[in-house]
């Protein structure tokens, strides 16, 4: 890939919000003036308070641009909100067609805002609908070949690779370190994951070959992975969005591919490939097996082996 296509890729974006699930539209939120200084006050405190508490960035940057966007909409003073006021920005946001999970999302950081810190019974008995229960977009093998096939050798193929070698999520993709990675025992170790726990993962033999060869050739050295070549600084998740997505595009693959798709097709490969699921547990780094076992849905390789009992009689 050209220099000039890379810069590209790695443009800044306009902050946006971003719905947890990639069917939900995605809208900016406008600053809206004259400021409010009693909203803007404990604005400023919450988000002090998600950051000594140990949120994440994304959650924090979230619940900020909700709670932010809630009270300006609602635009009175915060002792004096009721239920129905909730109610009515809430529907607001599902008449706009926001996502149950992005509901869910919203409902949430004001629970932390009004209920948690202001102490305010306000969100009582207010549901919320059940987040859409939707299988996993994956990838098939060859299509994953294909997808990679059309990249170029560097940073950006190595890329692809770790993220269906190694299932990790997007966040933890920018944050590796050359320095976890064990070569020798072909692992890495995943610091400060999804609730902020440390896993281990699991390494490709001919990967690590070919990154070692990637980094002896870098130009400008970076204690991270994967980084820009202009300064050595990090990636940012954006950026990996759009190299997969145009990857995607290159490799004239119809289907919304995204980091997170390449995770899932690595749970699912290994599935089928025979792999007890408390591994695979284990190796995304899910708290509860509930949520591994969705990729039993879609591993659909074991489930063709299957004979039918009439076959048999």
């Amino acid at each position: 890939m050209d220099n000039k296509m890379q810069d590209n890729l790695e443009a800044p974006q306009v902050s946006k919000i971003e719905p947890q699930t990639p069917n939900s539209s995605i809208k900016e939120v406008k600053e809206i003036k004259p400021e409010n200084p009693e909203f803007e006050k404990v604005l400023k405190e919450v988000r002090q308070e998600l950051i000594v508490e140990g949120y994440s960035a994304k959650t924090l940057k979230m619940y900020m641009l909700y709670s932010h966007e809630a009270m300006y909409y609602m635009n009175k003073p915060l002792n004096s909100l009721v239920k129905q006021d909730i109610v009515g920005y809430l529907a607001h946001k599902k008449e706009e067609g926001c996502a149950n999970s992005t509901l869910g999302l919203i409902h949430a950081a004001m629970q932390y805002v009004f209920e948690k810190k202001m102490k305010l019974k306000v969100l009582d008995d207010i549901k919320i609908p059940k987040k859409a229960k939707t299988l996993p977009k994956v990838l098939t093998r060859d299509e994953i070949r294909i997808l990679f096939s059309n990249t170029h050798f560097g940073r950006n193929r190595l890329m692809l690779q770790f993220m269906y070698g190694s299932g990790c999520r997007v966040s933890e993709v920018v944050k590796m370190k050359v320095e976890d990675l064990n070569m020798k025992e072909r692992i890495a170790t995943i610091r400060g994951g999804k609730g902020n726990k440390d896993r281990m993962i699991i390494l490709s033999k001919d990967w690590l070959h070919d990154l070692k060869k990637y980094l002896d050739k870098k130009k400008i050295r970076s204690e991270f992975v994967f980084s820009k070549k202009t300064n050595g600084k990090p990636l940012t998740t954006d950026t990996v969005q759009r190299i997969v997505r145009k990857a995607a595009a290159k490799a004239g693959i119809n289907k919304h591919v995204t980091p997170h798709c390449l995770r899932h097709s690595y749970a699912t490969h290994l599935l089928e490939a025979g792999t007890n699921i408390r591994y695979i547990q284990s190796l995304l780094g899910h708290s509860s097996l509930n949520t591994t076992q969705i990729y039993t849905n879609v591993a659909s390789e074991q489930l063709k082996k299957v004979i039918s009992p009439l076959d048999k009689l």
